[in-house]
């Protein structure tokens, strides 16, 4: 059982929680994920780890309240408890095994959109503390949907505010942002990391690849064991098939193919598209033993 310590409302329907879990606290590291299960029976839910305090043995969580079980996350209190929460999953960001002289060298941006925004916070939190300046543009639909805004200008030498309809910061999305601070203001950047909805990563990566900035995404399709057996996290990623579990969740994001990454999120939701891909895919379709049923 997994203690909440707190809980807290950052926007409409978007919640953070601290949850105590020592172990994972104590090995987790930017970009990995966690899978939350409320009760025995409850759906296994895969979240980035948006921060970790090791001291203290706690890792802190942001879901978005959008189905049946993370409405019932919603409402959970503090002192409640998870059944279960399994991680740290996936690999940590590869940012964090290179030297500050190295990362300062990059010229970074970090960009989150959305719920997005709470993976890419630790990452920043990391630069700050090992004395690198990043800049990060944070965008939503809207201002109330902003999250974590003071805590990313604690971290960030920069941040840029952007929302679609104009009613906080910048108007437009984070694309139309990216493109003025390098058009407009000037900026250069040598790496970018992004992390939001599919779409949006989507097209902040057609930018990119035509400003010739790299860029990481991270990616975070329907999952079930989160250990790359099942094969419902599969991706095309430079022409070869990779699990965003084991093999992320990130990755160049000028090699995803977002539009089969897509395509395949909404066939996965049924039990006939669930069959179209196992035939689809033959062998390919599972990870690990690659038939485990």
């Amino acid at each position: 059982m997994f203690e909440i310590l707190k809980k807290e409302e950052l926007a409409a329907n978007i919640f953070l929680m601290d949850v105590k879990a020592p172990r994972i606290a104590k090995s987790g590291y930017p970009g990995q994920f966690v899978i939350v299960k409320i009760d025995e029976k409850g759906e296994r839910i895969p979240l980035t780890i948006c921060d970790y305090d090791r001291e203290a043995g706690t890792v802190t969580i942001v879901f978005q309240s959008v189905g049946a079980s993370t409405k019932m996350m919603a409402e959970l209190e503090a002192g409640d408890y998870f059944r279960d929460v399994v991680g740290p999953l996936g690999k940590p960001s590869e940012l964090i095994g290179l030297t500050p002289e190295e990362l300062r060298a990059k010229k970074l941006l970090f960009i989150g959109g959305g719920v997005g925004t709470a993976p890419v916070y630790p990452q920043v939190k990391w630069m700050k503390e090992h004395g690198v300046d990043v800049d990060c543009i944070i965008g939503a639909r809207s201002r109330n949907l902003i999250i974590l805004e003071d805590a990313m200008r604690e971290a960030a030498a920069n941040v840029y505010v952007t929302t679609d309809d104009g009613s906080y910061g910048f108007h437009g999305n984070v694309n139309d942002c990216l493109k003025d601070l390098i058009r407009n203001q000037g900026k250069e950047y040598g790496q970018i990391v992004a992390i939001g909805p599919v779409i949006m990563m989507k097209f902040v990566c057609l930018l990119t690849k035509e400003l010739g900035i790299p860029t990481i995404v991270s990616m975070n399709p329907i999952m079930v064991d989160g250990t790359g057996m099942c094969g419902a996290c599969r991706l095309s990623v430079g022409g070869q098939v990779r699990f965003a579990c084991v093999d992320g969740p990130e990755f160049d994001g000028h090699l995803v193919n977002f539009d089969e990454a897509m395509k395949r999120q909404q066939m996965y939701k049924t039990e006939e598209g669930r069959a179209q891909l196992r035939e689809i895919e033959g062998e390919t379709h599972h990870g690990g033993c690659g038939f485990c049923g």
